[in-house]
């Protein structure tokens, strides 16, 4: 059984700690955070401290804390010979600071407390610098979830990018879009069938392929019309986006 500990206590360390606790080839012996609140809910179902002196032995030590947070949270881990990483998708295993093995456990998905999250759909990213230590990941992550990659630093920064830009901006767009709706006493639900439509087709279409509206077809009275409606914040994005789509589908401005 791999014995594991985990160091945080924000989205990713919640959703984590609360799989491993379930997971029957895996002992969560400890958690450890800043700040005992935080993690005070699980003193009935595992070690907790918050004093990093009194991690105890363990196969894995996953820091799962803000990127700025660990290089300085690693430093201060002084054994030796166990395996340590972080859960980052933009920090490189070479930040780790700590005079053990280091590895990258990067759960590619996107967590708030608030929601659910199914671990067997989640891609799970593993680099280590030992063979046998990207084994041991590798036991781990397959032990939750049905996708597990081998991907390097390099690989792991651009995948990253590439994260931000179908999540993080897709979710802004949503905002944005919730904002006109509310504005003028629209609904949103009536907004997410096209939501959900547009996340399957790619599951059988490319992007590219997917790809439809006035900026693909170069309707330039829609587009002139649409930007009329938007405020100029709005219309800045709605502008980079149409450019974008016209360079994309070999049409010029």
């Amino acid at each position: 059984m791999i014995k594991v500990i985990i160091l945080g206590g924000g989205n990713v360390a919640y959703h984590l700690t609360n799989k491993l606790l379930k997971n029957t080839s895996v002992e969560l012996i400890q958690v450890y955070n800043r700040t005992i609140e935080t993690i005070e809910y699980l003193k009935t179902k595992t070690s907790i401290t918050t004093n990093i002196s009194e991690l105890k032995d363990a196969d894995i030590y996953i820091i799962a804390v803000s990127d700025n947070a660990i290089p300085n949270l690693s430093s201060k881990l002084k054994f030796t010979n166990k395996l340590v990483v972080h859960t980052s998708g933009s920090v490189a295993i070479t930040e780790l600071q700590s005079n053990s093995n280091k590895g990258v456990f990067y759960l590619l998905q996107s967590f708030s407390k608030e929601r659910k999250i199914d671990f067997s759909t989640i891609p799970i990213c593993i680099e280590a610098e030992d063979k046998k230590d990207l084994e041991l990941l590798e036991n781990l992550a397959n032990s939750i979830s049905k996708n597990c990659y081998q991907i390097n630093s390099v690989q792991r920064e651009k995948l990253h990018v590439a994260a931000v830009f179908v999540n993080n901006f897709v979710n802004h767009l949503y905002y944005i879009g919730g904002e006109i709706c509310n504005k003028n006493n629209i609904p949103l639900q009536i907004l997410q069938p096209l939501i959900q439509e547009t996340a399957t087709k790619i599951t059988e279409l490319s992007p590219f392929e997917a790809q439809t509206g006035p900026a693909k077809r170069n309707d330039t009275k829609t587009i002139k019309k649409h930007k009329a409606m938007l405020t100029a914040n709005q219309q800045e994005i709605y502008t980079l986006l149409t450019k974008s789509i016209y360079k994309t589908y070999g049409e010029k401005l």
